[in-house]
């Protein structure tokens, strides 16, 4: 059986530099998660390690399959300097422990919510997850293994989240596209949804 987790850091350095800062979280019953931290001139990326040790499983499988299945890390990109987005770590760990902890497979489209601020002050308590490919290639695996898959966070506020239950997720990704919307402000307003 391979290590993923060693190829993924490579695969996450070679896309966004050296990290500069790490931190690991452990929930009890799961294995422990990395949030790595990347800045990029004004541009700071959090990225986690170690949901992608194990493939997420379907809640309504009856046996968890070992090597098969889908294999992700979340990546989120925010302007620096503006709030003190580091206290991100953890809510970002529990994100990533969610498929082991909940049994959830995290997709694009999917919301994610840590039901509380993602960092003191922020308007935001969840996440969209949004297509991976763009700025972390996915990383291929020896078969049977499925690639892992780097999918950004978009932090939604709580209007925002509600409304993308009701019209869905590309409606909500229109609706920032059609106004602008600086999704890496960190203190944006939500956009408006009328």
């Amino acid at each position: 059986m391979v290590d993923v987790l060693p190829l993924v850091e490579a695969r996450l350095s070679r896309a966004l530099g050296r990290p500069d800062a790490r931190a690991a979280v452990t929930f009890l019953g799961t294995d422990r998660v990395e949030v790595l931290r990347f800045q990029e001139g004004e541009i700071v990326r959090y990225a986690t390690l170690g949901m992608s040790a194990h493939p997420m499983t379907d809640p309504t499988a009856v046996l968890a399959d070992p090597v098969r299945g889908p294999r992700a890390e979340l990546v989120l990109s925010v302007r620096a300097g503006l709030a003190d987005t580091d206290k991100v770590l953890r809510p970002l760990a529990v994100l990533a422990a969610s498929p082991q902890v909940e049994g959830v497979v995290v997709a694009p489209g999917a919301s994610l919510d840590v039901g509380e601020p993602l960092w003191p002050g922020a308007p935001f308590t969840s996440v969209l997850v949004a297509e991976p490919g763009g700025l972390v290639e996915d990383l291929e695996l020896e078969e049977p293994m499925d690639p892992v898959r780097f999918l950004p966070l978009l932090p939604m506020t709580p209007n925002e989240a509600a409304w993308k239950r009701v019209h869905g997720a590309q409606a909500l990704q229109e609706r920032w596209l059609t106004n602008g919307t600086d999704l890496r402000d960190p203190s944006r307003r939500s956009v408006p949804l009328d």
